[in-house]
C-alpha cells in the first residue's frame, strides 16, 4: 500500500501536473489577465447566469406542416393502392385547397380502395388526422381536421426542440436553454456566444437532406419561368454549385429522404475534394440500392434545405448504403453540415424572428458575493483541517487544491460550460474529497490507539478508508450517470462536473495524499505521529 517506485510517481505527477496546466487559461481569464496568445488555450465557458450569451427565438409556420403532412399522405395513399392484390387504378390527383383527392377508375373498387386507406385516417392515441369522404361516385377526398393539423404541429415542434439540443448540446456541457413558447416557437439561449449570428449558423438550418431524380428533358427556359410538368418540383441550384442561377426539375416522388441516415462524417475524397460520407439504415440502404440499380447512367440531384449542391450521374450500382455528398466545401462547411445530417434534419423550416445579445442573470454583485462565501468556506476548511490533523491536514489542503486545479483542468478541456447548477456539482465534490481525508486521518486515529506502529496504522487506515470511499463514490457515480440519462439542461451539466468531480476527489484524496505520506515516512522514518 506504501510503496511508491519511480513509475508510479511520475506517472501521478505527470498527470496532476498536465490536468493542472490546462485550468491554467481558465484561471487568467477569471482573474481578468492576459493568457499568452502563442500557447494553447483551452477553457472552462461560464454560463448564462454568469456572463450572459446569445438569445434567439424562432417560429415555425404551421402552413408547412401541413404542407408536408399532404404531401406524406399522397405518396402513402399512391404506394396503399399500388400495392394492392389487385391495385386499385386511380387518377386526377389534387391537393387543391388542403384537400387530397382522387378519382377511382373503377365504381366496384371505391368501398375496398376505403377499406385500404382506413388505416392512415388515425395518428396516434385514436386521434382522426383525416376525414374521408365519396364525391360523384368515385372521386374519394381526404380532408385533414384541425385536431391532426395541431398533434403534427406539436410533434413537429418537440421533434425541433429535440435535434436543436443535440446539436448545440451533443455532451451536454453547454447548458443551453432551449424551450417552447407557444404552439410554434422555441427560444434558444446559448452562453459564452456574444455572437447571435454564430447560434443561427449552428441551428438555422434545416439539414433536410433528399435524393431525386432528374428529368433530363426539362428545358432551361420553362425551368426559368417555373414551369415543370406535372408530378415534378423545380429546384435552383446551390450559389457555390458552379451552376447558380439555374434551375433543375426533378420527380416529386419515388426519390429517398435523409430521414434513414445512421451516419454523417466529413472527409476527403480520391481528388482531395471535401465531402461528406453518409450511411442509409438497411431500410434506406435498400431503396437506395433499387434507385441506383434501376436509374444506370440517368442523373439523380442531391437536394439540402431546397437546393441542389450537386446532380451526379449514376455510373453504377450502390449496394452498400454508404454514399459521400459533394459541392464545393471547405473542411469547415464540411464538418458543419456532418454536424447538421448527424444530429437529424429538422422536421420544418424555422425562421429568425428575434436575435439579440443577453447579459448575466446574476448580476456582477452576486457573483462577487458568490465568490466571496466560496473564499471563506475554503478557508474555513483548510483551517479546520490544519488544527485538526496538523502535518495529514497540510496534505489533505494541498490535495484539495489540486481536486479544483483539476476539474478546472477537465472541464476546459470537455469546453465545458459552468453555470450555477455546475458550480454546486463542483462544490459537492470539493466536500466529498475533504469528507475522504477526514476518514483516512480519523481511521489512522483509531489505528494508533490500538496500539499498531506508525507504518501499520497509516497502512491499515488508507485501506481501510478506502472501501468506505470507493463504496460512497460509486453510489454518487451512479447517480451522475443517471442524472446525465435523463435530465436536461443544467441538470446534465450538474451530472457532468459530479462525475468528473468523482474521478478527482478519489485521486487526489487517495492516491496522491498517500503517495506524499509513504515519501515523508520513508524520508523521517517517525516514531509516533501527531495527527
Amino acid at each position: 500500500m506504501l510503496d511508491f517506485p519511480l513509475w508510479k510517481r511520475g506517472w501521478f505527477w505527470g498527470l496532476t501536473l498536465a490536468l493542472t496546466a490546462l485550468a491554467l487559461p481558465s484561471i487568467f481569464s477569471l482573474s481578468g489577465a492576459r493568457w499568452p496568445a502563442a500557447l494553447p488555450d483551452p477553457e472552462v465557458n461560464l454560463g448564462l447566469d454568469l456572463a450572459g450569451g446569445s438569445h434567439i427565438l424562432l417560429e415555425a409556420d404551421p402552413a408547412e406542416v401541413a404542407s408536408q403532412r399532404l404531401r406524406n399522405m399522397e405518396e402513402s395513399v399512391r404506394s396503399t393502392l399500388r400495392r394492392a392484390e389487385p391495385s386499385v387504378g386511380f387518377g386526377d390527383v389534387s391537393t387543391a385547397d388542403g384537400r387530397l383527392s382522387f378519382m377511382v377508375e373503377s365504381v366496384a373498387d371505391v368501398d375496398r380502395a376505403r377499406s385500404l386507406l382506413e388505416p392512415l385516417l388515425n395518428g396516434e392515441g385514436l386521434v382522426r388526422e383525416w376525414n374521408l369522404s365519396v364525391v360523384d361516385e368515385t372521386r374519394i377526398v381526404l380532408t385533414p381536421t384541425e385536431a391532426g393539423l395541431e398533434a403534427a404541429v406539436n410533434a413537429a415542434m418537440d421533434s425541433s426542440q429535440d435535434v436543436i439540443d443535440r446539436r448545440i448540446n451533443a455532451l451536454g456541457t453547454r447548458e443551453p436553454t432551449i424551450i417552447r413558447q407557444g404552439e410554434n416557437r422555441i427560444v434558444v439561449q446559448v452562453p459564452g456566444l456574444q455572437d447571435p449570428q454564430q447560434v443561427k449558423e449552428l441551428v438555422g438550418r434545416t439539414a433536410k437532406l433528399e435524393f431525386k431524380l432528374v428529368n433530363e428533358n426539362a428545358l432551361q427556359t420553362d425551368l426559368a419561368q417555373g414551369i415543370a410538368e406535372p408530378g415534378q418540383q423545380i429546384f435552383p441550384y446551390a450559389a457555390d454549385s458552379g451552376f447558380a442561377g439555374q434551375n433543375v426539375a426533378v420527380y416529386r416522388l419515388g426519390g429517398i429522404d435523409g430521414g434513414s441516415l445512421i451516419r454523417a462524417q466529413a472527409s476527403r475524397n480520391q481528388d482531395n475534394q471535401d465531402v461528406v460520407v453518409i450511411q442509409f439504415d438497411q431500410q434506406g440502404g435498400n431503396r437506395f440500392a433499387k434507385l441506383t440499380s434501376e436509374n444506370v447512367g440517368k442523373q439523380f440531384a442531391i437536394i439540402l434545405d431546397g437546393e441542389v449542391i450537386s446532380a451526379p450521374v449514376i455510373q453504377d450500382r450502390i449496394l452498400s448504403g454508404v454514399s459521400e455528398i459533394s459541392g464545393n466545401f471547405t473542411p469547415e462547411s464540411a464538418q458543419q453540415l456532418a454536424i447538421s445530417l448527424q444530429s437529424g434534419a429538422l422536421p420544418v423550416d424555422l425562421t429568425v424572428v428575434e436575435e439579440r445579445t443577453v447579459g448575466p442573470d446574476l448580476g456582477a454583485e452576486s457573483i462577487r458575493l458568490g465568490l466571496l462565501a466560496m473564499l471563506v468556506g475554503s478557508i474555513a476548511v483548510v483551517t479546520l483541517m490544519i488544527a485538526s490533523y496538523g502535518r495529514f491536514g497540510v496534505y489533505a489542503t494541498i490535495a484539495l487544491v489540486f481536486n479544483v486545479l483539476m476539474i478546472l483542468g477537465i472541464m476546459a478541456l470537455m469546453n465545458t460550460t459552468l453555470t450555477l447548477p455546475g458550480i454546486a456539482g463542483f462544490v459537492l465534490t470539493i466536500g466529498a474529497a475533504v469528507d475522504a481525508n477526514v476518514l483516512i486521518n480519523e481511521r489512522i486515529r483509531e489505528e494508533r490507539k490500538r496500539g499498531r506502529r506508525v507504518i501499520a496504522a497509516v497502512e491499515n487506515g488508507y485501506r481501510e478508508a478506502s472501501r468506505a470511499i470507493f463504496d460512497a463514490n460509486i453510489t454518487n457515480f451512479i447517480a451522475g450517470v443517471l442524472l446525465f440519462m435523463f435530465g436536461t439542461g443544467p441538470i446534465r451539466g450538474f451530472a457532468v462536473v459530479l462525475v468528473i468531480g468523482l474521478f478527482t476527489s478519489v485521486f487526489t484524496a487517495v492516491s496522491l495524499t498517500r503517495m506524499w505520506v509513504a515519501g515523508w515516512l520513508r524520508r523521517a522514518r517517525p516514531q509516533d505521529l501527531n495527527i
